[in-house]
């Protein structure tokens, strides 16, 4: 048996459920993840989508966890860094048998808590987090300073730091991380339940489920309609291309009406589909049933899961290059594209090249995408962390 491992987590996260679920059938791993937070769980509006989220896919079962409570002045996930104060972690960890403890970042009052406590208390601190260098020097010289003298400090309670790609591993290694303390835990999704919806869903019965167009290429964008998003840049760079091309938009939130009056004054009603929100169950459909996916998103897009769930389906990607994802999942006309964030023109461009390729070198970019992102897979995340923890012996 290996040593325990606790994760704490600021609320049930549909991404890392399918990871823990997988790491509690395993018997060399004893697991327990600790949350922050319900409020997602009994039915909060995602102030991003601007709509009720009911994630369709079990959240809380074939594992151990535990809701811890929340004591905070303004308790939610979504009101920044106080919005989470679990004294109760203190009492936990103090109690734990001697753990690998996983936080997922530093954007609350209670994971510092859980840091410097776990730490106290004999634990092995493990740091989680997404940002990338490639953002970070983008940000006010000044603030990035300020931030950085404090991150100096909390790296020192911290023993192991699971980078999640090759920006996010240059961002600590900025700081003065040590390699031997740099440990890859790749950012994955569930392939295995995507691989299994694309096996048994061709282009055409998907397209059929869905009543997409049978004669047209598909790009994909699959999001929240937010100002990160960039959803207008997509809409901007498609206008003129909807002769041989349909634009499905999965997603929700307040850029809609915007982008509805776009569609409107431009004439695309009938090449564009935004489609509300769409549930985890459903979603796997709309890659099945595309031709490409594109991720537009800009500063504050440190990874883009979506991308690696569109490579589940052997879909050639285009992304731009702000996204933290785009220096992992992206080999420049081999499975995709990348392209200036907010260049139009750009993005118009590689849209134009992608649809234009022949089926062979659009099929044989999709092989490529399956391929690459098998490297990105929570077999691999279990692979790393059965090797960072020694036997307890």
């Amino acid at each position: 048996m290996l040593q325990p491992i606790i994760f704490l987590n600021s609320h049930p996260i549909q991404y890392f459920v399918p990871l823990y679920q997988q790491l509690a059938k395993d018997p060399d791993f004893s697991l327990m993840v600790l949350y922050c937070s319900d409020e997602t769980i009994n039915g909060a509006t995602d102030q991003q989508f601007g709509v009720k989220v009911h994630w369709d896919i079990p959240l809380l079962q074939e594992y151990n966890f535990k809701f811890l409570r929340n004591y905070s002045f303004k308790p939610s996930i979504f009101k920044g860094f106080w919005g989470l104060m679990n004294w109760g972690i203190i009492n936990y960890l103090r109690k734990a048998p001697k753990s690998y403890l996983i936080v997922h970042g530093w954007a609350s009052f209670s994971h510092i808590l859980a840091i410097v406590f776990g730490k106290m208390f004999g634990h092995t601190i493990c740091l989680r987090a997404e940002t990338p260098l490639n953002q970070e020097i983008l940000k006010n010289v000044f603030i990035r300073a300020l931030k950085n003298c404090w991150l100096r400090f909390l790296f020192l309670f911290i023993d192991k730091f699971l980078f999640i790609g090759k920006q996010n591993k240059l961002f600590y290694q900025s700081l003065g991380v040590s390699v031997s303390n740099l440990i890859f835990i790749p950012y994955a999704v569930d392939n295995k339940r995507f691989q299994t919806v694309a096996a048994q869903n061709n282009k055409a019965s998907a397209r059929e489920y869905l009543k997409l167009a049978t004669d047209k290429k598909i790009i994909l964008f699959s999001g929240k309609y937010i100002d990160k998003k960039r959803p207008l840049d997509l809409l901007q760079a498609f206008n003129g291309l909807q002769e041989n091309c349909f634009l499905v938009m999965v997603g929700e939130g307040e850029l809609k009406p915007q982008m509805q009056q776009y569609i409107l004054e431009n004439n695309l009603t009938d090449s564009v589909l935004l489609t509300g929100f769409i549930n985890q169950s459903r979603i796997p459909f709309y890659y099945a049933a595309a031709d490409f996916f594109v991720m537009c998103s800009g500063l504050g897009e440190t990874w883009g899961l979506s991308i690696n769930e569109a490579m589940n389906f052997k879909l050639p990607i285009i992304v731009s290059e702000i996204c933290g994802s785009s220096f992992d999942l992206v080999e420049e006309n081999l499975n995709g594209f990348v392209f200036e964030t907010g260049n139009i023109i750009d993005l118009k461009k590689k849209l134009i090249k992608l649809s234009s390729l022949s089926d062979e070198k659009i099929k044989s970019m999709g092989e490529a995408s399956l391929a690459k992102v098998d490297q990105f897979s929570y077999d691999s995340i279990i692979l790393s962390l059965r090797q960072m923890i020694k036997p307890n012996i």
